[in-house]
This record gives C-alpha cells, sequence and structure tokens, in this order.
C-alpha cells in the first residue's frame, strides 16, 4: 500500500470513529444543559484533554511553530512552557473552583451569561455575546487555514484543493457537534489528544534524528545568522529577541484565561478532585504538544532557506517580501519524516484541529442562542434552544471557512487578533469577578471598549493595507524600538496587561453592583463538593 493510500485509510478509520462518537452522545443528550456544559458532571481526564485540545491546534503546529522557529530558533520551546505553567496549571489552580462554584451557582451557561448575573447587567451580557461571536470566527478561520496548508502539501491538491479541504473539515466537525454538543467535543478531545501526544513525541524525534542528533542539529543552527539574527543566537537559551518572545509568550498564555471556550471548560468540571487531577494531566499534556511544537519548530531553519542556491533544503515562498511562515512546517514534516508515517501527522495536526474547532464553533452559538436570542423569544423551550444552536453552528462555520478561503492573512495574524481582542475584553472582568467583590460594571465596560479598541486600531493601521496609513507604519519601523509594535501579537499581549489594569483602577472609583447581587456570588464560593 502507498503512502497516500495509507493516508486515506488512516482518515477513514479517524472520521468514522469522530462521527460514531457524536451518534453516541447524542443519544445521551437531553436537554441544553447537556448540550452546553454536558450536565456540570465532567471528570478530570476528559476536562484536561478538552482543555488541552481546545487550547493547542494547527495554529500552533502549523502557524506558531514555524513562524517562532524560524524568527527564535530553539529558544521559541519557551512558548510552550508558559502554555503549559501560566496557560495550563495556574488557571486550573487559580480560577478553576471559583469558576466552577460561581458560575454554577448564579446559573451562568456562558461567560456573556456571567457578566450578567455577576455585574447585574443585562447590557454586558448583550455587548459580550457579540464580541465572542465576532471574534472567534478569525481564530476559527486560522485553523482551517492551518489545515489547508498541511493537506495542500500531502495531497499535491492544486490551486483550489485547500479551499475543498476546508469545507470538507468544516462538515465533519459540524456534523459530531451538531449530534452530540460538548460532550461529543469531550469525548473526541480525549481520543484526539491521544493523537496528538504520540503523533508530536514522534516528529520531535525524527526532527532531531533526521539531523544527527540533538547536538549537531543545535550546532547548526548557532552557525546560521542573517541581518536581523547573529551568529550563536538561534540555539542558545534565550534566542535573538528574548523582548518580543516575551510578547509571544504573555498573548499565548495568559490570554487562557480571558478565552470563553477556554474558562468554559472550568463550568462544566465535576468537582475539586477533578479540577486537581485535572491541572496535573493538562500541564503534561502541554508540555508535551505545545514544548514539543515550538521545539520542533526551532529547527525550520535547517530544513527551509531563503536563499535559492541552496539545495539541501526547501525553499521557502515569499510574499511582500517576507517568507510565508506556514508553509514551513509542512515542508520539515516532509523532509524529516519517512512517507508511511505522513498519514500519522495528517491525523495528528487534524485531532489538534477539529478539537479546537468544535469548541470554538460550541462556544459561540451556544453564547448567541442562550445570550442573544433566548431573552427576546417567548417560549423558548428546550427544544428550539437545541435547534437555534444547531443553526448558528452552520452560520459560523459558514463565514469562518469564507475568511479561511482568503491566503492573504497568515495563521498568526488572524489567530492573534482573536486572542488579543477576547482576552484583551474579557481578562481582567472574568478574574476581578471571582475575586474582587468591588469590581464594578463601568469597570467591564472599560476593559471591553480598550481591549476591542487596541485590536480594531491596531488592525485598521497595520493590517488592513490602506495607504493612507503608510505614513504611520513607515514612521514605527524608523522608531527602530526594540519591542516590534507592528505585531499583532505584541498588540494582544498589550490589550491584556491593560485589561487587568483598568478593572480595578476603574472599580476604585465607579459604583460596585447591589450588595445583594455580589453577596450572593461570592456566598457560592464557600459551598462544599
Amino acid at each position: 500500500m502507498g503512502s497516500k493510500a495509507a493516508t486515506f485509510v488512516i482518515l477513514g478509520i479517524y472520521v468514522a470513529v469522530m462521527i460514531g462518537i457524536g451518534f453516541y452522545t447524542s443519544k445521551r443528550t437531553k436537554s441544553t444543559n447537556d448540550f452546553m456544559l454536558g450536565g456540570r458532571n465532567v471528570g478530570s481526564w476528559l476536562t484536561a484533554f478538552s482543555y488541552g485540545t481546545t487550547y493547542f491546534s494547527a495554529v500552533v503546529f502549523i502557524g506558531y511553530a514555524g513562524q517562532f522557529g524560524w524568527s527564535y530558533g530553539i529558544s521559541a520551546t519557551w512558548v510552550g512552557i508558559g502554555n503549559a505553567i501560566i496557560g495550563s496549571l495556574i488557571p486550573f489552580f487559580l480560577i478553576g473552583r471559583r469558576t466552577r462554584l460561581m458560575t454554577k451557582h448564579l446559573g451562568a451557561k456562558t461567560m456573556p451569561e456571567y457578566f450578567e448575573k455577576r455585574f447585574d447587567s443585562k447590557a454586558l451580557k448583550t455587548a459580550a455575546a457579540l464580541i465572542v461571536f465576532v471574534f472567534l470566527i478569525p481564530y476559527t478561520a486560522s485553523v482551517y487555514n492551518g489545515l489547508s496548508r498541511l493537506f495542500g502539501m500531502v495531497f499535491d491538491l492544486g490551486k483550489n484543493g485547500g479551499t475543498i479541504i476546508i469545507v470538507l473539515m468544516a462538515l465533519l466537525s459540524a456534523i459530531y457537534v451538531t449530534l452530540g454538543g460538548y460532550k461529543a467535543t469531550a469525548l473526541n478531545d480525549f481520543f484526539q489528544g491521544i493523537i496528538m501526544l504520540i503523533g508530536i513525541a514522534t516528529v520531535v524525534v525524527l526532527t532531531v534524528q533526521k539531523k544527527d542528533g540533538l547536538s549537531a542539529a543545535v550546532d547548526a543552527l548557532n552557525g546560521i545568522s542573517d541581518s536581523s539574527t547573529p551568529e550563536n543566537t538561534l540555539g542558545s537559551l534565550f534566542g535573538p529577541d528574548p523582548l518580543n518572545l516575551l510578547g509571544v509568550v504573555l498573548l499565548t498564555s495568559l490570554g487562557t484565561w480571558g478565552l470563553p471556550q477556554m474558562v468554559q471548560k472550568f463550568y462544566a468540571i465535576k468537582d475539586d478532585a477533578a479540577i486537581k487531577k485535572g491541572a496535573v494531566i493538562s500541564t503534561f499534556f502541554a508540555i508535551v504538544v505545545a514544548g514539543g511544537s515550538y521545539f520542533m519548530g526551532g529547527f525550520v531553519r535547517l530544513y527551509c532557506t531563503l536563499d535559492p542556491n541552496t539545495t539541501d533544503k526547501t525553499l521557502i515562498e515569499v510574499a511582500n517580501g517576507k517568507p510565508v511562515f506556514d508553509t514551513m512546517v509542512p515542508a520539515l514534516i516532509q523532509q524529516a519524516l519517512p512517507n508511511m508515517l505522513i498519514g500519522l501527522i495528517v491525523v495528528l495536526v487534524l485531532s489538534a484541529s477539529l478539537s479546537t474547532l468544535s469548541s470554538l464553533v460550541l462556544t459561540s452559538s451556544s453564547t448567541l442562542t442562550n445570550d442573544l436570542i433566548k431573552p427576546r423569544v417567548k417560549n423558548f423551550d428546550d427544544k428550539k434552544q437545541m435547534l437555534c444552536i444547531r443553526l448558528f453552528i452552520a452560520v459560523f462555520l459558514v463565514i469562518s471557512v469564507i475568511i479561511a478561503c482568503n491566503k492573504n492573512a497568515s495563521i498568526s495574524t488572524l489567530m492573534s487578533y482573536s486572542w488579543g481582542a477576547l482576552s484583551g475584553a474579557f481578562l481582567g472582568p472574568f478574574l476581578y469577578g471571582l475575586f474582587l467583590k468591588k469590581a464594578s460594571p463601568a469597570a467591564v465596560w472599560a476593559s471591553l471598549c480598550t481591549g476591542i479598541g487596541i485590536t480594531v486600531i491596531h488592525m485598521t493601521l497595520f493590517s488592513f493595507g490602506i495607504s493612507a496609513f503608510d505614513g504611520i507604519k513607515q514612521e514605527v519601523i524608523d522608531l527602530n524600538c526594540p519591542l516590534n509594535l507592528l505585531s499583532p501579537i505584541n498588540a494582544g499581549a498589550f490589550a491584556m496587561i491593560v485589561s487587568l489594569l483598568v478593572v480595578p483602577i476603574v472599580s476604585s472609583f465607579t459604583k460596585a453592583p447591589d450588595e445583594k447581587v455580589v453577596k450572593d456570588a461570592f456566598n457560592s464560593l464557600t459551598i462544599k463538593d
């Protein structure tokens, strides 16, 4: 059997299992609470794997690993370590229990509904729901983009092949999410997570082995230099650009604390014991998957080149004077792995991506239905809610597919603006809402405005290609600031820091919600399992 035939067989088995899980869980999904939160009775293993597989997708494995591996060498591994400690371990212990207890007591199924009941404001719920829907779309598009890059390489699909793959993946994710809701995604995430662990470990070992072992590979990296990368830095501990590397760590790690699709995992977890066990499992998962992806990406320069005179590496496409980062990891995989293992990697990236997609579409469609439609429609029973959620799943996926088919936007740019807007808007309000009784509705509004404002302004000035702003771009470049102000990654990290500062500051001179509302919310934290 040829390598492509073997890949098709593996894919066929994988798709059958995914759809089978969807049908299996559909029989156990009886209400919107089941569909959206799995009945709030999800155990540690399923929660930890669901958290990890939602966290890491083709965006990390294809887009970020390639871009940051090229820019920072093996020091990009710090991003994976930050994802494990700041993005996985700390939130489980810091906000896991409080989130579970407070949202359950308040009857909040989504982040916007939490804002409504914690801060006694229906307007906040409406605004937050719109933000969730709008800014989860580019993240979803970035995942599809990563999938199409890898499938296009493996199957040589031609000009329109990527679009076909994007549409097929959208249909697959829609089928099993529509059938089983949260239970289907959690069970699928566990199965997909195992594939990701095995696949990443395999790629890392073969990537280093192909270049004569770790020591030789690091020495080879240190011998590479160009105008922006001094010699002996790509194989060093902190790389050629530690300051901008820190921005990547902050965006991709701290951001999880304010992302609705991430914190919603804590709404559904069963009890305190599951949170503690889940923290350990999710941290291990992140170390292997994220740490392994970025470590592997650190060696892309040994497999890829911009020099047309170099024949032992893949010549990388250049667009607008910059290398196309999204093509680097597929090029590495093609060189480092035997043909018979390509199928494993295809399923690895597909697993990582579909698990993330399922959480994104479920979060978005549930939020719109629960927070925008339900309050405005009379006699909106469980059956009608379930139908509405499923319809919005289709709408969300169609819009995401249209954006993903535009190849002008890179994976990392789409993901950075999505995370920057969402976590820049929600991080401070959600975190302080759990701990600070004086947190005020005005402070939440301030955070929503600054998070979205910073993101939209940066997009307009630096990413939309509007010629009127060319002068501003040039002025920023001429500053020679050690922190890359043009980067959407740094803009997102900045928005998150602003959110953490603006909420306590504005709360200090504005009115908190009614004392009864605050007392009721914090009384929930005294409840024991």
